[in-house]
């Protein structure tokens, strides 16, 4: 099964840090992605073990996000709610072209494994 995403865009609100009681770090992020034919789209975002400076990621600024889609699910308010989000494997501020660089080339390759392994030999990606 194939489950890679990369979204290109700005942050609509500020990072917001998590502590969970395993003392994990996660951070919460919007990332609104605008599209040249239609409205624009916002993506939540969660980044377990995020480093420090994640915190500083502030509205406005310009990301690279590269993961997986997942859906949650989780109790509130007596019932099961669930949220579709992209769980970040890594993220780069779309101004650091080769963290950005080397985000998309691991995303490549594992697209590229992928399709190596369920298409016929001589079809590359």
């Amino acid at each position: 099964m194939l489950n890679v995403v990369v979204v290109k865009g700005v942050l609509a609100r500020p990072s917001q840090l998590v502590e969970l009681p395993s003392g994990t770090r996660l951070l919460a992020l919007e990332v609104t992605v605008r599209r040249p034919d239609g409205p624009a789209e916002t993506i939540p975002v969660s980044w377990l073990g995020a480093p420090a400076w994640g915190e500083d990621l502030d509205v406005g600024e310009s990301v690279v996000v590269a993961g997986r889609v997942r859906r949650r699910f989780f109790r509130s308010g007596g019932s099961t709610q669930s949220r579709t989000e992209v769980a970040a494997a890594s993220i780069a501020r779309s101004s650091s072209l080769d963290k950005v660089a080397a985000l998309v080339a691991e995303a490549m390759d594992s697209l590229a494994t992928i399709v190596s392994e369920s298409t016929p030999s001589g079809i590359r990606l």
